[in-house]
C-alpha cells in the first residue's frame, strides 16, 4: 500500500450498520509512501495507522 499526503484513507466498518471511517493522510512515516500513516479523521481526531485489509486509499 502506498499513499501521498492529502490522500484519503477509508476504513470499512467491521459490523453490520457500522459506517466507514474516512480521514486525510497528513503524514507518512514509512519509506516511499508506505505505512504507517498519521491520519486526521472527520471528527478531528488524529491517529497513527497501520492499515489492514479493510482499508483503501483514495488519491487526492
Amino acid at each position: 500500500m502506498q499513499a501521498n499526503v492529502g490522500d484519503t484513507l477509508i476504513v470499512h466498518g467491521h459490523v453490520v450498520g457500522q459506517g466507514d471511517r474516512k480521514g486525510e493522510i497528513i503524514e507518512i512515516r514509512g519509506p516511499d509512501g508506505t505505512p504507517p500513516y498519521v491520519v486526521r479523521f472527520e471528527d478531528g481526531s488524529e491517529h497513527l495507522i497501520f492499515p489492514g485489509p479493510d482499508a483503501v486509499i483514495s488519491p487526492a
